[in-house]
């Protein structure tokens, strides 16, 4: 048995929400209360750790992260550059650094924030000439490259759009070297997949870093690479985060077909929702909008699935317990999912099936009149705070006075919304405090856009953002009775920091990292 005492515990647990004192045994919180209630436990051969006034808090849970890519994009160049040219000198050293014509890969570009806007072709032709240069964009729905991959794609003014997806062309029909959505698959089936193996130990290597963190678990995006690599290292005793799996659209009738319901698994995975895509992203303006971008006054974005298609999907599903997960990011994105999720919910009840725990990806942005929809159909609004401090200034730009209403994440919580935060890693940093940081103030970690924050309203308060990244993702998990808080019976999966976030100026929250990380009862990492 392991005793923690001396601390500030933040348990979440109604009938002690804090504690000096904690018991461990067999992986599982044992008890927790003051020191004295605990020291009365301990055995002569039990480990007594003093945290000497350290803050506990449960472990914390991203909701929304790809765990292959980003443990892989650990491996690759950075391409989260404040300039284009500063991005393009890091793909001609990483050129000057491979074997040619190996694969240069990178992620992270966002035309947005470089003054130069996107990059084309040519510029990466003389960046990496001897190499094909594959970059996919901040939010993974475009991608730049170079000529050497057009050619092995057999991309050219030939070439249609595919269903879905986008190439952007110049003035003579010829492709930029920027693809949109679905476009970016014609290239993504010929690169040389990263083996079994590689992912792997790409993951095994990524946790450490997830722990250091302080995330203990996570709802994971990927796909069948990724399931197989953490059935793997469960197999073999190496996986020590709790990760919910989600299963890809395409797979549903595999899924249906074998029988697999949410939920199935074991303390260290089971199976979540059904992945849908509604529509695209806010950078490359494809996420489907009720009226047009500001300036733009052709485009609309893309729409991928309507509300009869999702209904068609979300009942198939819910015959075989399984949940939805659905990408929204627009606003009519938004209103079909919303429309969709309030047919699935007759449907359910109709046929004496049970109301699931269904999510939106992402909600970024919502139609004023869906606001209570979201709490009234008791749907999960899976969100990532950190969406809202890096997205500020090209919402304004793109959906103007819309934006009032985007990341509304105060105003779905005041409504009775369920919150579950994640990262939608490696299009932001998992790091979860500076989620936290971003939805309890709004600013970024320079303190853009001010003192305020942006759209002061939507701030949330700390303790409720912390239960976003515990309690609730353990709720959309069916994991409730066992995770999330620090209560007798649950999994013994905590963090140690040094300071107080309930006592540090909010603006500081993002500084935090804790000082150890336990999973299962076990220190898996130590400052």
């Amino acid at each position: 048995m392991i005793l923690l005492t001396n601390a500030k515990i933040v348990t979440l647990w109604d009938e002690i929400p804090r504690a000096e004192a904690l018991a461990v045994r067999d992986g599982r919180v044992l008890a927790v209360g003051t020191n004295h209630q605990i020291e009365t436990l301990a055995k002569i051969s039990d480990q007594r750790i003093d945290l000497d006034g350290k803050t506990v808090w449960p472990g914390l849970t991203d909701a929304h992260l790809h765990f292959e890519n980003y443990a892989l994009s650990l491996q690759r160049i950075d391409c989260e550059t404040s300039t284009r040219e500063e991005c393009l000198r890091k793909v001609s050293w990483a050129a000057q650094h491979s074997n040619p014509g190996s694969w240069i890969r990178g992620h992270g570009w966002n035309q947005n924030v470089w003054p130069e806007g996107f990059g084309n072709v040519q510029l990466l032709d003389q960046a990496a000439p001897n190499h094909p240069v594959y970059l996919t964009a901040k939010s993974l729905h475009a991608a730049w490259v170079n000529h050497a991959v057009l050619k092995l794609a057999g991309i050219d003014a030939n070439t249609p759009d595919p269903p879905g997806g986008r190439i952007q062309r110049g003035e003579n029909g010829a492709p930029t070297g920027i693809l949109f959505e679905a476009a970016m698959q014609l290239v993504e089936r010929i690169i040389p997949a990263a083996t079994l193996s590689q992912v792997r130990d790409a993951i095994a290597s990524a946790q450490t870093r997830l722990w250091q963190m302080g995330i203990t678990g996570v709802h994971d995006f990927d796909r069948r690479t990724c399931f197989m690599a953490l059935q793997n290292l469960e197999q073999n005793q190496q996986l020590k985060l709790r990760v919910v799996k989600t299963i890809p659209m395409d797979d549903l009738e595999h899924a249906v077909g074998l029988g697999l319901q949410g939920g199935f698994g074991s303390h260290w995975m089971r199976i979540g929702s059904v992945k849908c895509f509604a529509d695209g992203a806010l950078g490359p303006q494809t996420a489907a909008m009720l009226k047009p971008y500001q300036g733009n006054p052709e485009e609309t974005g893309l729409l991928f699935l309507n509300s009869e298609e999702i209904f068609a999907i979300g009942r198939r599903a819910a015959e075989s317990g399984l949940s939805l997960a659905i990408h929204a990011i627009g606003d009519r994105a938004n209103h079909e999912v919303l429309s969709a999720y309030a047919q699935l919910r007759t449907y359910e009840t109709h046929n004496h099936l049970p109301a699931l725990r269904h999510r939106i990806e992402h909600v970024q942005l919502l139609h004023p009149d869906h606001l209570m929809q979201l709490a009234h159909l008791n749907i999960v609004a899976s969100m990532q705070p950190i969406h809202a401090t890096s997205d500020m200034d090209i919402a304004d730009r793109y959906w103007g006075e819309r934006a009032r209403y985007a990341y509304a994440i105060k105003t779905l919580h005041e409504n009775g919304t369920r919150l579950a935060f994640g990262s939608d890693a490696p299009v932001e940093s998992p790091n979860p405090f500076w989620g936290i940081h971003a939805a309890v103030t709004r600013r970024r970690h320079s303190g853009h856009p001010g003192v305020d924050g942006w759209y002061p309203k939507e701030r949330l308060d700390l303790l409720s953002a912390l239960q976003s990244y515990t309690i609730h993702p353990a709720f959309t998990a069916g994991w409730e009775s066992q995770l999330g808080r620090l209560a007798p019976g649950y999994f013994a999966d905590l963090i140690v920091l040094d300071q107080d976030p309930f006592g540090i100026p909010a603006q500081e929250l993002y500084t935090l990292k804790p000082f150890a990380t336990m999973v299962a009862g076990e220190w898996v990492w130590e400052s």
